[in-house]
């Protein structure tokens, strides 16, 4: 995991992760660098990754995990509690967000995380004047 503080500063959303295993090679490479900065992850993420994963990738049980396993030694997993549950609620309220996407925005509001990158959700919303949600597959984006 990095040493850089803002790379420790960083959450990633399940679509980011998902990049890992695209053909897309720009959005891949841009994920795998991303993912090598270090940051954290849900339990919520795995859960959403698994799902696509194995549904609608149709990988083999015995890839995912593996690739699960990549991901929980690259980074943090932050868990899923009642606290994340009611702050998800109330940010799903607050900011006009889908229940799940306000609970992975809530996990990383309580692991202390300064930027979201997800490709879903509004790039460059400030959560709770402390969580930037960032695209970084937009154009214009540079990566760090």
């Amino acid at each position: 995991m990095a040493n850089d503080r803002s790379a420790a500063h960083a959450f990633f959303d399940t679509n980011v992760l998902l990049y890992l295993l695209s053909s897309d090679a720009r959005k891949a490479d841009a994920a795998e660098h991303l993912v090598n900065l270090g940051g954290t992850m849900s339990v919520q993420v795995l859960n959403e990754f698994t799902q696509v994963a194995r549904r609608k990738l149709q990988m083999p049980a015995v890839d995912v995990v593996s690739v699960l396993a990549t991901l929980r030694r690259a980074l943090r997993v932050e868990v899923l509690t009642e606290a994340t549950h009611d702050l998800g609620v109330e940010i799903s309220v607050k900011y006009s967000l889908s229940v799940y996407d306000a609970m992975v925005v809530a996990s990383g509001l309580l692991c202390g995380a300064k930027t979201l990158y997800s490709e879903s959700m509004q790039s460059g919303l400030l959560v709770e004047k402390q969580l930037r949600i960032e695209n970084p597959f937009a154009q214009g984006f540079k990566l760090p």
